[in-house]
């Protein structure tokens, strides 16, 4: 199951961000262990990198790059991504550059807390609370 996490998905773990820490931290475990194949977007690791290092400092921001690099697979930021981005109902570009970046790797679910955002998405997209429901289901 190939599911690309949205930023503030990742954000939550990393900060500790809690409600929201409990849920996604279950589904990287899940990305851990290679039950499912996560993917982030290019442009989420440098903004993440960027997050972290005004939360945590730089060489938290760095550690954290690394193990996200290690887990995850990257959904590229291309020309092409970026025009059909641009072409989309999106009313966020950087929600819409996510989506056309999990379109052309293929992935087919998104994980956000930010359902509203993904409201014109052609991939079905869950809440990380959603997600894990649906991955029960499946045991």
């Amino acid at each position: 199951m190939k599911v690309l996490f949205d930023t503030n998905v990742l954000l939550d773990v990393l900060l500790d961000r809690e409600p929201f820490a409990e849920d996604a931290l279950y589904l990287l475990a899940k990305v851990e262990r290679s039950e499912i194949f996560g993917f982030v977007g290019a442009t989420t690791v440098t903004t993440i990198h960027y997050l972290v290092a005004r939360a945590l400092g730089r060489q938290a921001a760095g550690q954290h790059v690394e193990t996200l690099l290690s887990l995850f697979a990257i959904a590229p930021v291309n020309r092409l991504v970026l025009e059909e981005a641009l072409r989309s109902r999106f009313h966020d570009f950087e929600d819409a550059v996510l989506h056309e970046a999990a379109l052309h790797a293929g992935v087919k679910y998104i994980v956000t807390r930010n359902l509203t955002d993904f409201q014109q998405a052609s991939i079905p997209v869950f809440s990380p609370r959603e997600l894990i429901s649906m991955l029960q289901a499946l045991e």
